[in-house]
């Protein structure tokens, strides 16, 4: 190159005080075009350059508030609409159950789009060649000095000028910085091969070591504890017991503490005369009963039990318990259902207790009544 291009005019300063004094009056002398660098933050700093606020939180915002949106309509999309599934009898916009994975969505998102602003828009990264890299400037104000740099760009640069400015502020040394011959022959490449290939292998070390950590490494000693615990794994063998089995049937005859057996097992005429409900049908039983039977039994039954199914043919439809036959069935024919189930109705006897299952069978009482109602019951 036959002749060289000027950067900027650098000045160092030994202490805190002076550099912030600096960086006032270049500012009230109306440069725009200048840098202060120092070994450490220095409060007060960017009050004294008049800095602007970083647009990096308003991407965070946007971003962030993009994702939360975008992730409520997919979920509401996915589960109204795409794929409705009754789960327990709960709307299919359950929204309370869908903050969790939205808040993680958004952080995540503002998160990473946070990183990649700030690599590849604000630090142009990987393009990070700079006309004070490698300089006797840059080592001094990376270690013990405090400098400011103003770049000839600058629409009120002159030489001179700054030279004379440095020197007026206590500057302990001045020295123009110029473009290398990289520098000015440098075209920017957002997908520079070399960095590409440094994230692929970076990729494939950080996943591998990941992987290998997590699957094999842990497995060994001392980290194997957790895999030769003094326990027994279902359908193996072992050596504690007689004959080998690691697997136990209970002692026959004998009941779990609090549970007496079902005594009714296919005897659903037995049931209904034997078996009389134990609760009074008063409003806090009634109020069970429509608890339980909206979670398990609308959605089959329907909210009235009236066969009107709200799972939209995905499972078939139950007949009416408006029906004479099952008005006419004693509260213990009912409960006899509800506990060992019906044709495709399976068992609630897991899901439901006794008491629920008795408050079931009030509330299907009041629905039948609610809908075959008698001159008598308006008096």
């Amino acid at each position: 190159m036959s002749e060289k291009i000027l950067y900027s005019y650098t000045a160092l300063f030994d202490t805190p005080n002076q550099i912030i004094k600096a960086a006032k009056k270049v500012k009230e002398e109306g440069y725009t075009k200048y840098d202060v660098n120092t070994p450490y933050p220095i409060h007060g700093m960017d009050a004294a350059m008049e800095l602007k606020p970083s647009l990096l939180p308003y991407v965070a915002l946007v971003v962030g508030l993009t994702a939360a949106i975008s992730m409520i309509i997919f979920l509401w999309w996915q589960n109204t609409i795409d794929y409705p599934l009754n789960i327990g009898g709960k709307p299919f916009f359950a929204l309370p159950a869908y903050i969790p994975v939205t808040f993680e969505v958004t952080v995540l998102s503002a998160s990473i789009a946070t990183v990649v602003a700030m690599l590849f828009f604000v630090f142009k990264f990987p393009n990070n060649v700079h006309p004070l890299h490698d300089t006797d400037y840059m080592k001094r104000v990376s270690v013990d000095k405090y400098g400011i740099s103003i770049q000839a760009e600058d629409p009120l640069f002159e030489a001179e000028k700054v030279k004379s400015l440095f020197n007026s502020l206590g500057a302990s040394s001045i020295t123009p910085i110029y473009y290398s011959d990289e520098l000015v022959n440098f075209k920017p490449k957002i997908l520079e091969p070399k960095f590409i290939s440094f994230l692929i292998i970076l990729f494939i070390v950080v996943s591998g070591a990941t992987y290998i950590t997590l699957n094999k490494l842990l497995f060994l000693p001392p980290y194997s504890w957790m895999m030769v615990q003094d326990k027994v794994i279902a359908q193996k063998t072992s050596d504690f017991f007689g004959g080998g089995s690691g697997m136990l049937t209970p002692v026959k005859g004998t009941v779990a503490r609090g549970f007496l057996p079902y005594k009714f097992d296919k005897k659903p005429e037995l049931a209904a005369k034997e078996l009389v409900n134990p609760l009074m049908p008063v409003k806090k039983n009634i109020e069970l009963g429509k608890t339980k039977f909206n979670i398990y039994c609308s959605p089959c039954h329907g909210y009235h039990a009236e066969g009107k199914s709200r799972l939209r043919g995905q499972f078939p439809i139950p007949p009416s318990l408006h029906s004479d036959k099952v008005r006419n069935w004693s509260d213990g024919r009912i409960y006899h259902v509800i506990t060992e189930g019906q044709n495709v109705m399976p068992s609630y006897a897991h899901q439901l207790s006794r008491q629920e299952r008795w408050a079931i069978v009030l509330y299907i009482r009041a629905l039948q009544r609610s809908l075959n109602a008698k001159e008598s019951d308006l008096q």
